[in-house]
């Protein structure tokens, strides 16, 4: 009786954690490049992506993880600035 307990205390807070996650809505990358090294995606293989406060940010590879989280904010304000460049030209 326990164990079943102790299992059932372990596993419930789990699911809703699992619950959470798939509920939260990413807003998509659009930029068509890598920001960190600024290569195409995909010309080394599947871009890396990485979810950050909402967001769905691509990598060329894992290794631009690295640069991003030294300086997150000046990454986003670049994404944001080519994002908003890319719909201004499309207007």
């Amino acid at each position: 009786m326990i164990a079943a307990i102790l299992v059932a205390s372990f596993l419930v807070p789990l699911s809703g954690l699992a619950a959470d996650q798939k509920a939260e809505k990413l807003k998509p990358y659009t930029l068509k490049i890598c920001i960190i090294s600024g290569d195409k995606l995909g010309e080394m293989g599947d871009p890396f992506v990485y979810a950050y406060k909402g967001r769905e940010i691509k990598f060329c590879c894992k290794g631009c993880l690295k640069d991003f989280n030294k300086e997150p904010d000046k990454y986003i304000k670049k994404i944001e600035e080519a994002e908003a460049k890319a719909k201004k030209a499309k207007s």
